[in-house]
């Protein structure tokens, strides 16, 4: 009935679910069929794919989508290929959901349908710690100390000078440099795991300072991070990022190197509670590994779940804005997980 309707005004489609209106209509039939599809009762949501026109005639191409008469209550997407910095503009400043990727277009639907096109719960307020920092990069000491006062378990340690580095932390220890500088401590030689005594901390600190001081110049350094060595039965990948577009996302996926392998995650918007973040771990094919799998030893994922939880009330902070946040790896054990490397964003 739909496709005979649209063929009395002029359009011929076929009965599929992706419409194809290459060199095929009008923009006031683009503008027609997008009308009729929002207002279709079996149409859920609406994704424009818009082509090269939107790169060469930006006007054109998205006036359609700017005119068309939209309904509040049916989700409109656009993904633009290839890139047009200037259709995206307009689409956007039309307050229209434009994407410059396939893949943050598709991970934005999932979210908002997975959520009934509703957002979440406000959750409870949670007051910024007084002590952090309220804007710029956190060092993964100061975020530690923030994913802690929401209520993640964080690896303990502690930040030594880098010329006495007295500490009490029980050897084997792993050293970091701490600098709000450095997002990325591995790649910049700043991470040592293992350290068996103090004349190895010396030298393992030495070598990390050089390379630091070679690849990063403009680095400050805070001081050296000591942690314990911590056991795990696998590693996860805590994610937080406040989109422009889509508000608050919290993501649970595979950590460490696992994470640079195949994709494999849940996102959903923040804040989200217990029975949400336990459906999150269950999409991830790599806690297959602690749910039973072949026999091997069942991980806390109740412990996770809490953990996902109180990671995702940053939605919440009230007297600072988290950009982006992540706690990688994650570690889930027989009992308890732990947080063990992490960094912040603020607004």
């Amino acid at each position: 009935d739909f496709v005979r309707r649209i063929a009395e005004q002029g359009l011929r489609i076929r009965e599929t679910p992706v419409i194809d209106l290459t060199l095929a209509a009008t923009s006031a039939q683009y503008r027609m069929l997008l009308e009729h599809l929002l207002r279709a009762d079996w149409c859920d949501a609406v994704l424009s794919v818009v082509g090269s026109s939107a790169q060469f005639h930006p006007g054109l191409a998205v006036q359609p989508l700017l005119e068309a008469d939209k309904p509040v209550d049916k989700p409109l997407a656009v993904f633009l290929a290839p890139e047009a910095p200037e259709s995206l503009a307009l689409l956007r400043a039309g307050g229209i959901a434009a994407f410059r990727t396939p893949e943050a277009c598709a991970d934005a639907l999932a979210v908002f349908l997975t959520a009934g096109g509703q957002p979440p719960a406000a959750g409870e307020a949670f007051p910024w710690p007084a002590r952090l920092p309220r804007q710029g990069m956190l060092s993964e000491h100061e975020a530690g100390a923030l994913f802690r006062s929401l209520g993640v378990p964080v690896a303990g340690g502690e930040l030594a000078d880098p010329a006495a580095l007295k500490h009490a932390v029980p050897y084997p220890v792993v050293a970091k440099v701490c600098s709000r500088d450095l997002a990325h401590k591995t790649e910049m030689g700043a991470v040592r795991v293992g350290i068996p005594d103090a004349g190895a901390l010396r030298a393992a600190v030495d070598d990390m300072l050089d390379s630091v001081a070679r690849l990063a110049p403009a680095a400050r350094v805070d001081g050296i991070l000591i942690q314990p060595m911590e056991t795990r039965l696998i590693e996860m990948i805590l994610g937080y990022r406040h989109d422009p577009l889509v508000g608050p996302t919290v993501l649970l996926g595979a950590g460490g190197i696992a994470a640079e392998l195949s994709p494999d995650y849940a996102i959903r918007l923040a804040p989200v509670g217990l029975d949400e973040a336990r459906q999150m771990i269950a999409e991830v094919r790599q806690t297959r590994l602690i749910r039973g799998f072949r026999g091997l030893p069942a991980g806390d994922c109740e412990a996770l779940a809490h953990a996902i939880a109180a990671f995702s009330r940053l939605a919440c902070a009230q007297g600072a804005q988290v950009v982006e946040a992540e706690i990688n790896p994650l570690f889930v054990r027989a009992e308890g997980v732990v947080a063990v490397d992490g960094l912040a964003r603020l607004a």
